[in-house]
């Protein structure tokens, strides 16, 4: 067990991996040796709101599931304007995968929109856990897949729909955090102003 000192407890590292556990027990189930084996290897830490858990430049050295809060990546331009790419809550992981696994520098930045409590484990680590535990190596492989699968539509999306149709897809799939970004980040999410979005919301409620 690995706890970030002055900012987790035993009891909320065991509580985080209990949700850790019922999210596996959603694709694959862990056996008891098995789930010793990740909670040797993991590290919980509790980010406070705005804190990076990855910038630019950096290599991304963790894979990093979330107990509880909100993250986004992004990527920004030279003339420093940010573009959202991903955003990821309670439930879900995220990591910058090409940096992760080539082990090369960044060019994204990892940001906390809430105070969060998270479990991270390195690359070694997880490279151990798909050695020797082969369940590790197939569940790991399903959420690489759902995360490929979640850019891919959304390039589809962003050459193929509407600006409100892109809207309405976010909703779609991010239903639990409609309420918790502030305008400015869907808006970048969605590759529009934050006044065109403040019209598309508009356009859906007369619709309505």
């Amino acid at each position: 067990m690995s706890v970030t000192p002055g900012k987790d407890t035993a009891s909320d590292f065991e509580e985080a991996l209990n949700i850790l556990f019922q999210y596996f027990r959603n694709i694959i189930p862990l056996k008891a040796s098995e789930k010793n084996e990740l909670r040797e290897r993991m590290r919980a830490r509790r980010i406070r709101r705005r804190q990076f858990i990855l910038q630019e430049g950096d290599v991304c050295k963790h894979y990093t599931f979330i107990a509880s809060g909100c993250f986004r990546m992004y990527a920004v331009d030279r003339k420093g304007t940010e573009y959202n790419i991903q955003f990821a809550a309670e439930n879900d992981w995220i990591t910058d995968i090409g940096s992760f696994f080539s082990e090369k520098p960044s060019h994204l930045f990892i940001e906390a929109i809430e105070p969060s409590h998270i479990l991270q484990i390195e690359h070694k680590d997880l490279i151990h856990l798909y050695t020797h535990h082969h369940k590790f190596d197939r569940n790991f492989r399903v959420i690489i897949e759902n995360k490929f699968v979640e850019l891919q539509n959304r390039v589809l999306q962003n050459i193929s729909s509407t600006a409100e149709e892109r809207y309405t897809a976010f909703m779609e799939q991010y239903p639990h955090l409609y309420n918790r970004l502030p305008s400015t980040q869907i808006a970048s999410y969605l590759g529009v102003t934050p006044e065109f979005l403040s019209k598309i919301r508009k356009s859906l409620s007369e619709k309505r």
